[in-house]
């Protein structure tokens, strides 16, 4: 059995503050898609990778891709209007039974969390990858009154890869888009159709480097990771 990834890259990156896309940005010397590409074509069981990206950069993200001799890249397509409409259209691409989805902005997620999310889909239509948050979280009105305080320990952070059986994932985005529903991850949309969907702990190195103090961060974890070595 082989998997097939979705990599949105398409984003504007408004929250970086500058006019470069934030996937351009050098890490160590190379752009951070870079990073995160090179992480996914050395899985042995990903079989295809889909690059969504916005059409003016299609031709950065070849040579990239070229550049970095990233393996097993089937298709750079357009991405749409929404982040949703983006997946979709690298969705028809694949052909592998399994899909993960991951932001191309989440460049530090470890080998033993894609393989715990891997062994888990063997038995499970959809899983997610995720760490328990440490903040105490609170509702509040529009009006900034606080109106509860929710259980943290029932509460996670979710991040990317998300794994699903492709044709449920699939007919999820395609119920998704006849009711007009726009989610804030794909387990929102598989979540819908009544399936349900398991979260496995990941780490809290898996960032998504979103603003200048997440790059910042993402250098000190760049640090961490080469001390190791």
């Amino acid at each position: 059995m082989k998997c097939g990834i979705v990599i949105p890259a398409a984003g504007r990156g408004k929250r970086m503050g500058g006019e470069v896309n934030k996937l351009f940005i050098l890490l160590d010397g190379k752009p951070i898609l870079v990073h995160t590409l090179e992480k996914f074509s050395q899985v042995p069981w990903i079989e295809e990778i889909v690059i969504v990206s916005h059409p003016e950069e299609r031709k950065i993200i070849e040579q990239l891709v070229e550049q970095y001799e990233i393996k097993r890249v089937k298709a750079i397509v357009p991405g749409g209007k929404e982040r949703q409409d983006s997946i979709y259209n690298g969705l028809v691409f694949l052909e592998s039974e399994y899909v993960m989805v991951h932001d191309g902005a989440r460049p530090f997620v470890k080998q033993k969390h894609l393989d715990l999310l891997w062994q888990t889909l063997q038995q499970k239509d959809a899983v997610v990858l995720g760490v328990p948050v440490k903040d105490t979280i609170k509702m509040a009105d529009q009006d900034g009154f606080i109106q509860n305080t929710p259980d943290r320990k029932s509460l996670w952070a979710v991040q990317t890869p998300q794994a699903f059986r492709l044709s449920i994932l699939r007919k999820a985005y395609e119920k998704a888009k006849e009711d007009g529903f726009l989610g804030t991850d794909d387990s929102s949309l598989v979540e819908r159709l009544g399936i349900e969907v398991v979260i496995v702990k990941g780490d809290y190195h898996n960032i998504k480097i979103t603003t200048p103090e997440d790059l910042i961060l993402a250098e000190s974890i760049l640090k961490h990771w080469s001390e190791e070595v």
